[in-house]
């Protein structure tokens, strides 16, 4: 029997079983003119048609399987380079301007820019960028990348003797975190400025417990040390809302808002979006009912106000869905906002669902236009949420303003699984609103506190006015949502470089510290909220005690809050992000995995170990460019 066996397993071995292995193939490519790293050039995998795009310096990253040997490097106006990769780890590749005359070309979709001022470009030839022969001309669509991100200017630490109060709208978006995974996914790293790191935190689910009273949302808080620096002290603060079960949710007057723009022709854009309406159509009701509009050049009416057991009938109306000409994205949302008041249900669910990579260019398309139409439009009661798709030309920014102006929520679909875990395991929180305009404001004890520093939130940080005025607008909750915020606190008696001392005034008061008080507590938190159809706002606040739990005996909670904190400083390399590492943030991640029911958390796990591998190869290349250039 064992002779039988060993021929068997010969077999199997090396016929059945064979060992696929990778290599990663890291290098720099250059202008062979003048030596500059050209930025946007593609390399490319011939046999599987696999890519990547350097980066501003003209780095790339790219993984070859053992059957891979090739390497094809190209770029807008050089010659085209294929070479063997042989045993090489490291292809530095300097490109030969191509000096073919260019006069018969006609370049469209693709904004003529200064080599070094492109930031990614790749010529496709395929559908989503044809190439079509008129007379002697050819003419080329070339996709761009002009995505489009807002400044963030990170949070500073604040004294609370001059600035007791930090205010701020909550943010139930997840949208960033679904992004920078789509770009380490992709093998580079984010910008800087789409790391959001409030919107990673609360990318994923917390066990708080459920509101018990009758107010939907209630406030729970955890004290323990900064990991990143164990003489600070990090505060959670964490919101619950009231889940609600299916059945229970009131009827939905839904307006699916589709951008079919040429824009929108690539397979991770309009296919995807709609495999992913086709995910909601099977969560709705009969009593809840739904209208699709789209928008290219014009905006119209494909599906009039249908109800959710026809799903069929919906199904069919997304099908018939196809991808061409400009954006006129202001005229969709004028005709989608009036479909929805003309089928408005009083007490229900209005919501109209934009779903577009940002791309508007007719009409109304700059940010303080469109945050000027939804502000006017969010007065019918209709709310608004928006779901992002594709890469290259995303418009990151406009669309997370259209969601804060339009009471909703954004999110980011970078593939079928998050546009599963949006539409249909978070159904409830993505689409019903529980309680609308959000707000939280705590104050700081000067005796206990020396500085504190909110940990992300930029652009959501409100007045302190703002919080009692219950006309400014803030942040919606969804059934189930939790939001999470953090807090970094330098105690009294701790010195650090980011409380520097500052010479006595000569012309005004010098107070003295106010640090007297006998108060055990060492902030309090209140919140503001509204009823989904309501105009008043009510108020809940509590206190907390200074009393600080070691780290190792914090909840799963605070420790997984921690780690994607930490993770989104590394990714920024942030100014406040001092002993962060991605060891640590591994480390932490596997402490506080909990339930973990849908692999969320593990999911993370790989992608922090994917960024740490990632952030080392880029170093490795800098620090090689840096010893080429001294020698």
């Amino acid at each position: 029997m064992k002779k039988l066996l060993l021929p068997i397993f010969m077999i199997l071995f090396l016929f059945g079983f064979k060992a696929t292995t990778v290599k990663t193939i890291q290098g720099i490519v250059t202008d062979k003119g003048d030596g500059s790293p050209l930025p946007g050039a593609q390399v490319s995998i011939p046999k599987t048609k696999k890519r990547v795009v350097t980066d501003q310096q003209g780095r790339y990253i790219i993984v070859l399987n053992n059957n891979e040997d090739k390497l094809q490097f190209s770029y807008i106006g050089y010659k085209t380079q294929t070479i063997k990769v042989g045993g090489k780890s490291r292809v530095n590749i300097a490109l030969e301007a191509d000096h073919q005359p260019l006069n018969e070309v006609v370049v469209t979709g693709y904004k003529t820019q200064a080599k070094r001022m492109i930031t990614s470009s790749v010529m496709e030839i395929g559908q989503s960028s044809p190439v079509q022969a008129y007379g002697n001309s050819t003419v080329m669509f070339l996709p761009s990348n002009t995505e489009s991100y807002a400044n963030i200017q990170e949070n500073t630490f604040h004294n609370p003797d001059k600035t007791p109060l930090s205010t701020f709208s909550i943010d139930v978006d997840a949208a960033s975190y679904s992004n920078v995974r789509r770009f380490l996914n992709n093998g580079g790293l984010p910008p800087k400025d789409a790391v959001r790191i409030e919107e990673m935190i609360n990318y994923f689910d917390y066990d708080y417990p459920q509101p018990t009273g009758n107010d939907p949302v209630n406030i729970i808080t955890e004290i323990s040390t900064a990991p990143w620096n164990n003489k600070h002290t990090l505060v959670q603060i964490g919101l619950q809302g009231r889940k609600m079960k299916t059945d229970q949710l009131p009827a939905s007057n839904l307006v699916f808002l589709i951008d079919v723009s040429g824009s929108m022709g690539q397979p991770n854009k309009l296919p995807l979006l709609i495999s992913s309406f086709k995910l909601l159509t099977n969560q709705l009701r009969e009593k809840d009912k739904v209208a699709i509009v789209v928008y290219a050049g014009n905006s119209g009416l494909v599906l009039p106000s249908t109800s959710g057991n026809l799903k069929n009938t919906i199904k069919e109306a997304l099908n018939k869905l196809t991808a061409g000409g400009s954006t006129a994205g202001g005229q969709g949302i004028e005709l989608a906002y009036k479909v929805a008041s003309q089928h408005f249900i009083k007490g229900g669910n209005n919501r109209v669902i934009l779903a577009t990579d940002g791309d508007f260019n007719v009409g109304a398309s700059s940010d303080k236009e469109m945050e000027q139409l939804i502000e006017e439009k969010r007065k019918s009661g209709v709310f608004l949420t928006v779901l992002g798709y594709g890469m290259g030309n995303t418009k990151d920014s406009k669309m997370e303003t259209l969601a804060d102006k339009g009471n909703g929520n954004y999110a980011y679909i970078d593939n079928i699984t998050e546009a599963r875990k949006v539409l249909v395991n978070e159904f409830g929180g993505t689409l019903f609103t529980i309680a609308k305009d959000v707000k939280l404001q705590v104050e700081f004890n000067p005796a206990k506190v020396q500085a504190y520093r909110l940990i992300g939130y930029e652009n959501r940080l409100l007045a302190n006015k703002d919080f009692n005025d219950d006309h400014k607008d803030a942040g919606d909750l969804g059934s189930g949502h939790t939001v999470t915020a953090l807090y970094e606190i330098i105690p009294i008696g701790v010195q650090s470089t980011f409380t520097p001392s500052v010479d006595p005034l000569k012309y005004q008061e010098n107070k003295k510290n106010s640090s007297s008080n006998s108060s055990p507590e060492m902030l309090t938190v209140k919140l503001r909220y509204k009823e989904p159809n309501g105009h008043s706002s009510k108020l809940l606040q509590k206190s907390v005690i200074d009393a600080s739990t070691i780290f190792e005996g914090s909840s799963n909670n605070f420790r997984f809050a921690a780690a994607v904190a930490e993770f989104g400083m590394l990714l920024r390399q942030s100014d406040f992000k001092q002993r962060s590492s991605f060891e640590q943030v591994i480390s932490l991640t596997e402490q506080s995995m909990g339930k973990d029911k849908e692999g969320y958390r593990s999911e993370f796990l790989k992608l922090v170990k994917s960024s740490q591998l990632l952030a080392k190869e880029l170093l490795s290349i800098e620090d090689t460019n840096d010893h080429n250039e001294k020698n």
